[in-house]
């Protein structure tokens, strides 16, 4: 047995030796359970805060008809969850890349624009200094003695 103890005693899931299973109206369509050969593993699906209880697990000795409590159980206690629009926290985080785009570029054309781009891209002359080594020019420059 699965047994909800706390609020009230209710069976939750009673597995038989021969496999045969009840399963509460209330988790007909919330509760898994996988049996092996001495262990059974019970899954719960979309809890909901009325599903908040004490759980015990318990089994019935055979030619005894009282059940046997395994350990003190498993307190669970749902809280209700605030379901988030996601589609409005995207269309936010677009809104906000776009607006981080423009920006961008926007700064990117006024830094070029202000800035004399053809000056660095031109061809640059190179620093040629031209002297005229003539005889007839340096003639005035001999010092006579």
């Amino acid at each position: 047995y699965l047994l909800k103890t706390h609020t009230q005693r209710e069976e939750v899931l009673y597995v038989s030796s021969q496999n045969a299973s009840t399963i509460h109206p209330a988790f007909a369509h919330r509760l898994q359970y996988v049996r092996d050969e001495k262990k059974i593993v019970i899954t719960l699906h979309n809890l909901q805060k009325n599903d908040s209880d004490i759980y015990v697990c318990a089994g019935v000795v055979k030619k005894f008809p009282f059940l046997l409590v395994n350990g003190s159980g498993t307190m669970m206690l749902i809280k209700e969850m605030e379901q988030t629009n996601c589609s409005n926290n995207s269309s936010v985080i677009y809104g906000l890349t776009v607006v981080i785009v423009l920006l961008f570029s926007v700064l990117l054309y006024c830094t070029l624009h202000h800035v004399d781009m053809k000056k660095y891209f031109k061809k640059r002359k190179a620093n040629t200094v031209y002297e005229d080594m003539s005889y007839s020019s340096r003639r005035n420059t001999l010092v006579r003695a």
